[in-house]
């Protein structure tokens, strides 16, 4: 799940970055500072998950949450306790973390979020979609529509739960489905595993460093037994 971290504190900013990367369900894409920067990247991205400080200058967690017209999941972070209250009364917010947050509780949280994901799902028409391969693109079928993707268009493929997303340019689809079973359906030219839990378009690469590569402003682990077939596959001088 791709998810942002929003708190005035650089420590505190620190510690859930190195919490979600103890999380495989998570891919953290951005941290920031304040709500206001926070707001102007919702409007551009779309993320799966905030975690979301209450008390910040000038633009409280509460207000990030009411300027945003589909809010994410939100868990909120504070060293303040007594808002637990007022925090339940917004539907996307699923927990509330207070600081100092410690491994065991974060944990706590992320398994709360994947069961809140998966009966939102198991309850939608979107639990019932498959795929449907066709020469160039692939046909998502959404309940009674059938969605068509540009193979081309599609920077990455993640597992999430008993979910595959597909991630493009501009949209991810949330897929019934399992990466091999995917995989199976996409050009080996153009696609290959590169961690157990990701599959990337190779055209999209813009940077690889040691053991992770970037494509858009993703960053994707490469796992250690996926490294040498990836290394093969590109044009290197």
């Amino acid at each position: 799940m791709k998810c942002i971290v929003v708190d005035d504190e650089m420590s505190c900013r620190v510690i859930i970055t190195q919490l979600c990367e103890n999380m495989q369900e998570l891919n953290l894409v951005e941290e920031f500072s304040n709500g206001i920067d926070a707001i102007k990247y919702l409007t551009k991205f779309k993320v799966d998950v905030i975690f979301l400080d209450i008390h910040m200058p000038n633009f409280t967690g509460f207000d990030v949450i009411e300027s945003l017209e589909h809010p994410p999941k939100v868990i909120l972070t504070t060293s303040d306790s007594k808002f637990a209250l007022d925090a339940f009364k917004y539907d996307c917010i699923v927990d509330y973390l207070v600081k100092p947050i410690k491994l065991p509780r974060f944990q706590l949280a992320i398994d709360k979020l994947g069961k809140k994901y998966r009966r939102e799902y198991s309850k939608s028409s979107d639990a019932k979609i498959e795929v449907v391969e066709n020469k160039n693109s692939l046909f998502v079928n959404v309940g009674r529509r059938l969605v068509k993707i540009s193979i081309a268009d599609i920077d990455v493929i993640r597992s999430s739960g008993d979910y595959v997303i597909i991630s493009c340019e501009k949209t991810d689809y949330k897929v019934h489905s399992t990466l091999n079973n995917i995989l199976s359906k996409l050009s080996s030219n153009l696609f290959t595993r590169v961690h157990r839990s990701y599959i990337i378009n190779v055209n999209k690469i813009i940077d690889i460093e040691d053991n992770s590569l970037l494509i858009s402003k993703t960053v994707i682990p490469i796992g250690r037994t996926y490294r040498d077939e990836l290394m093969k596959r590109l044009n290197l001088l």
